[in-house]
């Protein structure tokens, strides 16, 4: 299944199906499911749905009923799983609709996880804790690299990496994230200092405060170096080669220096990683 395509290649156009559904077998048709035989997707990576979000959208179904139908994929009960449409099956739910309409699919665990993933990320509907929680689960429980990762949802391989270093925030921060309090560029500054401590002290001194990236960045930096990872008196070369370098290699790189010498530190979070690191150095 060629899920780099995107959602189009599996969920095709209500218009379209309709009218290319007597050409093909059962399993490309559109069927009218009831809602009580449908279980939500276990893999879906949004954990956060809002009633007041989906209000316009159960007006809209109210109204005009369901105009792209959901995917859903057999169960060995007789019942069906749902693969993609969350949001348009509970907005049925909350509309009281009897039946939805459906196409039934064949999907490996993988193949659930991914692509309600990105239809997530093609909303826009993930907050960052939610995204690196799934990009994460990808890589651990599917043994997929972060170029894989990258390649399957759409993004660069730093943005894969840098978002699931956003998991080694303390719970309370991950919190904000998840409520918007905090955004993300914020939460990557904060992740510069060396203890949890360190973390949540800024992060409370400038919560209430209409603060910018910068703002938490000065911040982190009157904590002077001593508390910041990669403890050594920064020279802005320094930091703009640690930043070319990661972006690169799309892992964290510390750079300490030592006069003329010095020491590069890569960082990596799992063995699949490090392989993937020494692939990329042409090792």
């Amino acid at each position: 299944m060629a899920l780099g395509k995107g959602l189009d290649s599996l969920i095709p156009n209500a218009r379209q199906t309709m009218r290319d559904s007597s050409a093909h077998n059962n399993t490309d048709r559109i069927w009218q499911i009831p809602l009580t035989e449908i279980v939500p997707n276990p893999e879906q990576p949004r954990r956060i749905f809002s009633h007041a979000d989906l209000e316009d959208l159960v007006g809209s179904i109210k109204k005009h009923g369901v105009l792209q139908p959901i995917t859903v994929t057999e169960r060995a009960d007789g019942g069906y799983e749902l693969i993609a449409g969350e949001r348009r099956f509970r907005a049925s739910q909350i509309a009281g609709l009897a039946t939805v309409p459906a196409i039934v699919r064949t999907a490996t665990d993988q193949e659930k996880l991914e692509l309600a993933l990105i239809e997530n990320i093609q909303r826009q509907d993930l907050n960052p804790i939610e995204e690196a929680f799934a990009f994460k689960r990808l890589i651990d429980e599917f043994n997929l690299t972060q170029q894989e990762v990258a390649d399957q949802v759409g993004k660069s391989r730093p943005v894969i990496a840098n978002t699931i270093r956003l998991l080694e925030l303390p719970e309370e921060i991950q919190r904000a994230l998840m409520d918007g309090q905090l955004s993300t560029g914020k939460a990557r500054a904060l992740l510069s200092l060396k203890s949890t401590k360190e973390q949540l002290n800024v992060f409370h001194s400038l919560l209430t405060q209409g603060t910018t990236v910068r703002d938490v960045e000065h911040a982190v930096a009157a904590h002077g170096p001593a508390s910041r990872k990669g403890s050594v008196r920064r020279d802005p070369n320094v930091n703009m080669f640690e930043d070319m370098i990661s972006k690169r290699l799309g892992a964290k790189v510390i750079i300490r220096p030592r006069g003329d010498h010095g020491t590069i530190e890569i960082q990596f979070t799992s063995r699949e990683e490090l392989r993937r690191l020494v692939d990329e150095m042409g090792t």
